[in-house]
């Protein structure tokens, strides 16, 4: 049983919270205005529910979207080089997705053999897990659920539609594999996505939604890297790299087809351009949450909890020394890792008093 809280991963909107209204920000020209003054026409503050259930909602919908794209990267993997320990394999991708209770050897105390197939079930399928595709949809649809006032119809829409459409592409990827399940998880996330960008308006809301998404993003990017370089097993291609992370496309226009698997990591981590790189992420997330933050100026240092270590990665990602990256790769994704930890923590904090602590059970 995981004991520490808020690891990149867990249940989000558990509970009820009680509605406390999220410090407002001043409207321009408030200045001359007596203290805790209010004016007639601001927009009410939201509340800390929703905006968990709204930060939540854009994690879960972004894991599931990551998941699908890592696991079918990692089944086109072990389809390809069927010399791989297996095993080993399976229980690399368990743990990077922080399933720790995997079990140590190839086969588990009381169950089959630890194989490709019960990996897929596991990850794909346990509605009791946050951490599995199946279990953050499902996760995703019930924040939903709770703040529909504040979501387009469309949304709600998309995000219901997908969860009970859940049990037959389930039977259909037990029949066929699991290549349309994963496709269609990945239409479906594209879809919510391009729905929020559209129907919600620029608001607290909204950058909440994107914040938990960002948030999010930087942390399954370093998984992924995490699987595929430093995981058991040969270095992956660059294709298969750059597939598992939606980026072959933009990867070719930018560098031509002669660039190796190199440059594809320093694109999903360095690129200023790209949306699902670590830099891009990092830095949506950081302009989210000083939006959110207090309207003071600082003069010295930041007082946020939560920027101050998206913004110091953010920083050492920005200037990195790319000639000095390989040798520095596994302590940045282990950086990277508890950076995105430590502001979720301090989101949840500052923003979600009165939730309760977030803790889950790998199965």
């Amino acid at each position: 049983m995981r004991d520490d809280a808020w690891d990149g991963y867990g249940y989000g909107h558990g509970g009820r919270p009680s509605d406390i209204p999220l410090p407002a920000r001043p409207e321009p020209g408030a200045g001359s205005e007596p203290p805790g003054a209010r004016r007639p026409d601001a927009p009410p503050s939201l509340l800390s529910r929703v905006a968990e259930s709204l930060f939540w909602m854009g994690r879960y919908v972004e894991r599931a979207d990551d998941t699908a794209r890592l696991l079918d990267a990692f089944v086109h993997r072990m389809v390809e080089d069927p010399w791989t320990d297996e095993p080993a394999a399976c229980r690399s991708l368990l743990g990077v997705l922080g399933l720790s209770d995997a079990p140590p050897g190839p086969t588990a105390p009381f169950g089959p053999p630890l194989d490709t197939q019960a990996t897929i079930r596991r990850i794909a399928f346990d509605e009791d897990s946050p951490s599995s595709i199946t279990g953050a949809l499902l996760l995703a649809r019930e924040n939903a659920r709770g703040v529909r006032e504040v979501v387009s119809s469309e949304i709600w829409e998309c995000l219901n539609v997908t969860r009970h459409g859940l049990a037959a592409s389930r039977r259909s990827a037990e029949q066929l594999g699991p290549a349309a399940f994963l496709t269609h998880v990945r239409e479906r996330a594209a879809l919510f996505s391009g729905l929020a960008d559209a129907t919600l308006s620029r608001d607290e809301g909204w950058r909440f939604l994107v914040l938990g998404r960002s948030l999010e993003r930087a942390d399954m990017t370093a998984r992924l890297l995490s699987v595929f370089l430093t995981g058991d097993g040969p270095m992956p291609d660059r294709t298969t790299l750059l597939r598992a992370a939606g980026a072959e496309e933009s990867f070719l226009r930018t560098y031509g087809g002669a660039a190796g698997t190199d440059r594809a990591v320093e694109f999903l981590l360095l690129d200023r351009l790209f949306p699902r790189s670590v830099l891009h992420a990092l830095s949506t997330a950081e302009e989210c949450l000083l939006a959110l933050g207090p309207a003071a100026a600082e003069r010295t240092g930041v007082a946020d909890e939560a920027r101050r270590p998206v913004g110091r990665l953010r920083t050492r990602l920005e200037y990195a020394d790319v000639s000095a990256f390989a040798r520095e790769l596994p302590t940045l994704l282990g950086d990277l890792g508890a950076a995105c930890a430590q502001a979720t923590d301090a989101v949840a904090r500052r923003f979600f008093p009165d939730a309760p602590l977030a803790r889950w059970e790998g199965r």
